[in-house]
């Protein structure tokens, strides 16, 4: 297939392109985004492949790249809508017109000779299975290389990640001789977190240790494994009977680091009844009150649900109503409904005006719950067994892999 490069570097990209449609087959380009280094070295770079087949009447295959992310691309219409998720030369399509769907894979085998999988079964360490109740993900096989790799496959398990009691590192555990073998191990235990949303706050906490680890942060991240062998195969599951609502639970934990001081944000928002994104991260300033700690993670809840609706807007999907956000925060809860400024929040104004506008908005509202209700405890702190499990039930993750008894 003959092709033309354009060699011309603009704002760190190089652009692939084809041939005009006049050599009879399809337009497509690859766009290289490449970020370089201090030195002048390459750091990293990602392929993405914009599709523009051309057709005599068009000019052009109909497919956009979302503005929201960069690797999603739709084609809709009327009656049908087709999106494309693209992972450098792994393309995942999905849509309600079948015949689309196959004269689009048509084309592309065409061009680049594709190979084609059939129904997905299988992508990136991600295993999806189907039924007619709802749509299963889970990282069985990675999670058992993980446990393969560290020695771990025949281990006794554990109920819980992380020991509810552990709250700091202790100061006189020994540095790691390898830093190098913990981590990888925390770079694959995260990885799993894709489909193992349970285990989002112990990692969070095991990757800030990663320039200096010690015996203590390599043993908690082999207790980590104790926890995925007794069920290598839970994940998440999307129902295919749930509405096409959205609503948030966000929580933080104030000063929960004893290094820093800084506060830990979590949030867990759903779609419906599924679960779609979910969040513990340390919070990047120090709050000087629970109530600033827990206000500041309502705002970076707002901001991912704001992205969230720009997705939706690429495939023309509207929300009826405003997201719910909830908040077991009386105080946090006041302090978005009422638009005085006062002493103790005029120097979180940012995050007040933000919440407060995606609220006159109508993106989202903000409601209270009780502590016993709020999900997103479990990205904020380690939790006793029974109420881990408890939230673990309310994630919506089951393991299609675990044995049944046969009587129930």
């Amino acid at each position: 297939m003959k092709t033309e490069l354009n060699a011309l570097e603009k704002n760190n990209t190089w652009v692939l392109t084809e041939l005009p449609p006049s050599h009879n087959c399809i337009g497509c380009k690859w766009v290289y985004k490449v970020k370089y280094k201090s030195n002048g070295s390459i750091e990293r770079y990602k392929a993405r492949l914009v599709a523009k087949g051309y057709t005599q009447e068009e000019g052009t295959y109909g497919f956009h790249q979302s503005k929201s992310d960069c690797s999603f691309f739709i084609k809709s219409s009327s009656n049908s809508i087709t999106v494309l998720c693209v992972y450098v030369d792994d393309i995942i399509s999905a849509g309600n017109d079948l015949s689309e769907i196959q004269s689009l894979k048509a084309h592309f085998d065409a061009t680049f000779t594709i190979k084609d999988l059939g129904t997905l079964k299988y992508i990136l360490g991600i295993e999806v299975a189907r039924s007619e109740k709802g749509i299963s993900l889970c990282q069985r096989k990675y999670a058992l290389d993980v446990l393969t790799e560290a020695g771990y496959l025949g281990c006794k398990p554990t109920s819980t990640p992380m020991d509810s009691k552990s709250y700091f590192s202790p100061k006189d555990s020994p540095s790691l001789v390898d830093p190098s073998v913990y981590r990888r191990l925390v770079g694959r235990l995260l990885y799993l977190t894709i489909t193992r949303p349970e285990l989002s706050y112990r990692i969070q906490y095991l990757s800030q240790y990663m320039s200096q680890p010690t015996d203590y942060h390599l043993s908690s991240a082999h207790r980590v494994l104790r926890y995925v062998k007794a069920n290598p195969g839970k994940g998440i599951f999307y129902p295919s009977a749930s509405s096409l609502q959205l609503k948030a639970y966000s929580d933080a934990d104030w000063a929960k680091c004893t290094d820093t001081r800084r506060s830990i944000s979590g949030y867990a928002i759903y779609l419906g009844e599924a679960l779609i994104s979910w969040k513990a991260k340390k919070q990047p300033t120090i709050s000087r009150s629970s109530i600033e700690a827990e206000y500041r993670a309502i705002a970076l809840t707002t901001c991912e649900l704001q992205w969230i609706s720009y997705l939706f807007q690429d495939v023309n999907l509207t929300q009826s109503q405003p997201a719910a956000i909830y908040t077991d925060s009386r105080s946090a809860y006041c302090i978005s409904q009422n638009p005085c400024h006062h002493e103790r929040t005029k120097h979180i104004q940012i995050d007040c005006h933000f919440v407060r506008e995606k609220i006159q908005q109508g993106l989202i509202k903000v409601l209270h719950i009780p502590s016993s209700q709020q999900v997103a405890d479990m990205f904020t702190k380690a939790l006793s067994p029974n109420l881990f499990h408890h939230f673990i039930s309310k994630l919506g993750m089951i393991d299609i892999h675990a044995p049944t008894c046969g009587g129930c």
